[in-house]
């Protein structure tokens, strides 16, 4: 039943179509399912504009705004639909897109029928029944079987126009033949259009209701023009139907306009009495705020303002069109009130959007300034520390005093260097990405305060290593000046201290080669002794080793053991006397070296110890 339902309905939106220009249709599913057919057909059976819609939407969301413009139509119309949603007609749900437009049937169609107070589908069932009975052969009960042979068809036609066909002669056998025949008389003469086929008709078990009634509605509104009484009835309806449509839209226009204005209203209150809290983050939301409401709430009122203009402009074609009084708006919703109340909101948008502007302007030069002099008064500060650390003089006692003390101001520098960061912090987060105020980034500031910092360390270790070598008098200027070089290369972190590797290594780099258990005993007594292998134990060890053991002839003895009795040594030689990695690398820079005819180098160790010990 559903493809004869399908068809019939399809048919009978098509006569409304056609009617009004537009091409057919060819599947209600397909069709109707991007609501544009829809909505040209609700303004054409509610005699009314539905107002702007999507005339060629791609998107689903596009389609679902016109269906439900179009459903909404209905609704206010007064009739109710039942279990239908955009989403169906879109999709296709056929069981419910025909239950709709059986609605609309039953509304526009056959809901004016009325018989002896019957109204609807009894009405058509007894204006049937009467203008049959006549007819022997005819006996109308309901709107299926009893039409399925065509006669009941004929009966109606000759009831009211005998002329147009024959009933007496007609063979009551011939089913298809009477069915085919009523079909073509009806849709040449009556302006009744075949909205069914035959075999829905002669070859169902049971022909679709609804599709008959929507059928055999046709010829009752055919036939009832020729009632004057009639006619004159409907055309004192049609006139009330005017009059309820053009109070309707009136009543619609004043409601929107009035909508339209106090929503303008509304929202310049609120930017009057809007404030900054002076922060970036809120300057940004306001103006994020503002954005959205020209891209969302702006863009639906442009929408309805040309809505409600295309309203008024509708209503009053159509009171000209009958020749009736033209429609004024009530005082304040007039069309220039309109205007007025636009022109006042876009100046508001103006003002609006300066303050904004002129909010962050002001904030991101606010955020440089300050960053700015942070900055420079830190940049400042360190210069200071710099010129005072490079004019430390005096005793070696004055001078560590001096250095520790400068060096007690940093923790308060790293406390002004996070004050600089956040500073710059704020102004990356405002996009503040030049400042005519400094020339400093929080990175340089940074790297020159580990610069600072890294000098002062330099310079407290100097002093007391100094302070240290003053002290040695048992040792030759010659002899304090290795022992430092020494150190000093072996401390590679600069942390004036050595590790036990670095210890082992700076020992046998001066030919002191021990076990690892006799190395781990040394370096714990060091760290017993000093609480670390500072420069003054490394060289009290040195001055313990060589008062005691170390001797130049020892010295010498050893490297001639190494060298194979060679006056030179090589770095292989050293290698092979297993010398730590970084104690061949030292001797290899410190012992004068020459090429033998193989390229390979030679170190003059003897040379190089007579200056040691000079």
């Amino acid at each position: 039943m559903d493809s004869t339902q399908e068809r019939t309905f399809c048919k009978w939106l098509n006569t409304k179509l056609e009617a009004n220009g537009y091409p057919p249709m060819h599947s209600l599913v397909q069709d109707l399912s991007d609501g544009v057919r829809l909505i040209q057909l609700m303004e054409i059976m509610g005699d009314t504009s539905l107002g702007r819609y999507n005339k060629n939407p791609r998107m689903r969301v596009q389609k679902a705004e016109n269906v439900n413009k179009a459903l909404e139509f209905i609704r206010q119309r007064g009739i109710k639909l039942t279990n239908i949603g955009p989403e169906d007609i879109i999709d296709g749900n056929l069981k419910l897109i025909l239950g709709m437009i059986w609605t609309l049937v039953l509304r526009f169609t056959i809901a004016d029928i009325s018989e002896e107070g019957l109204s609807a589908k009894e009405g058509l069932l007894l204006w049937a029944q009467r203008k049959t009975a006549p007819y022997k052969e005819v006996n109308v009960q309901d709107f299926s079987i009893s039409w399925s042979d065509g006669l009941a068809l004929c009966a109606l036609i000759h009831c009211h126009r005998p002329e147009l066909l024959d009933y007496d002669k007609l063979d009551k056998s011939d089913r298809h033949g009477n069915t085919r025949l009523a079909f073509q008389v009806a849709a040449d003469h009556l302006g009744v259009p075949q909205l069914l086929e035959v075999e829905d008709l002669c070859d169902s078990t049971r022909p679709d209701e609804r599709s008959v009634m929507t059928y055999i509605a046709s010829y009752f509104h055919a036939f009832s023009t020729m009632d004057q009484a009639e006619t004159v009835s409907r055309r004192v309806e049609k006139f009330a139907e005017l009059m309820q449509s053009v109070w309707t839209s009136k009543n619609d226009y004043e409601r929107r306009a009035r909508a339209l204005l106090h929503a303008l209203s509304e929202v310049q209150k609120k930017w009057l009495t809007s404030r900054f809290t002076g922060s970036y983050t809120d300057a940004k939301e306001q103006s994020a705020i503002f954005t959205a409401y020209k891209h969302t709430t702006k863009r639906t009122w442009v929408t309805e303002r040309q809505d409600v203009t295309t309203l008024l402009g509708n209503i009053q074609t159509k009171l000209r069109t009958y020749g009736l009084r033209e429609y004024i708006p009530p005082l304040g919703l007039a069309l220039s009130d309109l205007d007025d109340a636009w022109n006042d909101l876009l100046q508001s948008e103006a003002k609006r959007s300066r303050a904004i502007n002129a909010q962050i302007r002001q904030i991101k030069e606010s955020l440089r300034k300050e960053f700015a002099d942070l900055a420079n008064d830190f940049s400042q500060r360190l210069h200071s520390i710099s010129l005072e650390l490079s004019g430390v003089a005096g005793p070696l006692e004055t001078q560590q005093d001096q250095v520790k003390e400068i060096q007690t101001r940093l923790p308060t520098l790293s406390e002004i260097l996070t004050r600089v960061a956040k500073a710059e912090q704020d102004c990356v987060a405002a996009n503040v990405e030049e400042n005519d105020y400094t020339v400093f980034t929080c990175q340089d500031l940074e790297f020159e305060l580990g610069l600072v910092a890294q000098s002062l360390t330099k310079k407290i270790s100097f002093i007391d290593n100094q302070i240290v070598s003053r002290n040695m008098t048992n040792l030759t200027p010659a002899q304090l000046e290795q022992f430092e070089s020494t150190f000093r290369y072996f401390d590679r972190d600069e942390t004036n201290t050595l590790s036990l590797t670095e210890t082992s290594a700076a020992l046998a780099s001066q030919g002191l080669v021990y076990s690892d258990e006799d190395m781990t005993y040394i370096y714990d007594q060091l760290l017993q002794d000093y609480g670390a292998v500072t420069f003054e134990a490394f060289i009290n060890l040195l001055v313990d080793i060589t008062e005691d053991q170390t001797s130049p002839d020892q010295l010498r003895e050893s490297f001639l053991g190494i060298a194979g009795n060679k006056p030179f040594v090589t770095e292989l030689d050293m290698r092979l006397a297993q010398l730590p990695v970084s104690a061949v690398d030292y001797l290899s820079e410190v012992i004068p070296s020459t090429n033998n005819e193989a390229g390979e180098l030679e170190y003059d160790y003897e040379t190089w110890l007579r200056d040691v010990f000079a």
